[in-house]
């Protein structure tokens, strides 16, 4: 948490790419982005997530698990075979990296849900299942811990510098359509394998420079909801909330950006009756999930990225275009490592945010 003996205060790298057109690159680019900004980070957390990376198993959801004992991993696989069809299960490729330490077992599993009730009854659709399923296994199977569980796409993160990360698990080799990443220097949560970033669940994924401050009420607001936070990092609240507000309650992506960063009430006063009206009823029924503290965060779901800053702006966010490529990151020196001359751009303003998708008839 500090640097000889001055402290960090606005550590952590958050970068992000998007081709809109939905045409899939490996990852390099995304590396040498994330790598422009090593100073930020201290070695005790990389990660990333990509999409599009596994189009042979598109409609099969993709879990990467992570084992510290052999036992954790017979008891998981013993409850997956139990829970899902198993249609692949496999080691997730590694390679040497400096700067790695002693990795966990690291496994991936491409599954198609097969029952629709848990053990706290019926479940509405897949998506609902699995999201039970991957709590259940994070908090009562000792040493297991589902990291990613989305569809076509996959979370690769650990201890170390990012670019150290992206050698270990050989980005070089994945091809997707949107890439991001962050390098962690850890405030106030452990760095470990499972804490590093991104966090998500299903096809989400939040990277996050920063502290959410308000992660004691955000926290147990969840749980009302079912949903158990396990992963000992305030970030992973961020992600839990999108997913509840956008795909449980139907709340469209621009609002529930609009709910986590409200305005405060005195600015909410000064804005015309519409906005008024929209703002204090969204600080009504969601006040509870609003995220206060200095963050700035780049959130990943489905063909959608997502920069999104706090309330009075005590981190950087920079947004740019090259062609068809939407980027995002800490610092504007790490789109343009990647884009050189940007034909575009832009910082996010306090609490605002920016949502780049993929172009309509894209598929991916």
């Amino acid at each position: 948490m500090r640097e000889g003996m001055v402290r960090i205060p606005s550590g952590c790298a958050i970068s992000g790419i998007i081709s809109t057109k939905g045409i899939r690159f490996n990852g390099e680019a995304i590396n040498r982005s994330i790598a422009c900004m090593h100073e930020r980070s201290n070695g005790l957390g990389g990660g990333f997530v990509a999409y599009g990376i596994y189009p042979e198993y598109r409609d099969l959801y993709a879990l990467h698990l992570m084992y510290e004992t052999p036992q954790a991993r017979g008891e998981t696989e013993e409850y997956l075979h139990k829970h899902f069809t198993v249609h692949q299960a496999e080691l997730i490729p590694t390679g040497n990296a400096t700067g790695i330490g002693e990795a966990p077992a690291l496994w991936r599993y491409f599954v198609r849900p097969e029952r629709k009730e848990t053990e706290n009854g019926p479940v509405r659709d897949n998506d609902d299942y699995v999201t039970a399923s991957v709590m259940t296994i994070n908090s009562r199977i000792h040493g297991a811990f589902v990291f990613s569980s989305g569809r076509n796409m996959g979370v690769f993160k650990g201890v170390g510098y990012p670019e150290d990360i992206a050698r270990f698990f050989r980005l070089e080799e994945y091809e997707g359509y949107m890439w991001v990443a962050h390098g962690r220097f850890p405030t106030n949560t452990p760095g470990w394998w499972g804490g590093a970033h991104p966090l998500g669940v299903l096809d989400w994924s939040v990277v996050h420079n920063g502290e959410v401050s308000s992660y004691g009420i955000n926290k147990r607001y969840l749980e009302m909801f079912a949903y158990r936070l396990e992963l000992q990092t305030d970030t992973e609240v961020i992600a839990y909330l999108f997913d509840l507000l956008h795909r449980r309650h139907g709340v469209p992506l621009d609002l529930v950006c609009r709910t986590l960063t409200a305005p405060f009430w005195k600015d909410i006063d000064r804005g015309d009756e519409r906005e008024r009206e929209v703002y204090t009823a969204l600080r009504r029924v969601y006040g509870s999930a609003m995220l206060n503290g200095p963050f700035s965060v780049i959130v990943a779901f489905n063909g959608t990225m997502i920069g999104l800053n706090d309330r009075i702006k005590l981190r950087p966010m920079v947004c740019g275009r090259k062609d068809h490529f939407t980027l995002m990151g800490s610092e504007e020196s790490a789109l343009r490592e990647v884009a050189g001359d940007l034909d575009e751009v832009w910082h996010i303003r306090a609490g605002e945010r920016f949502i780049a998708r993929l172009e309509e008839g894209v598929t991916v």
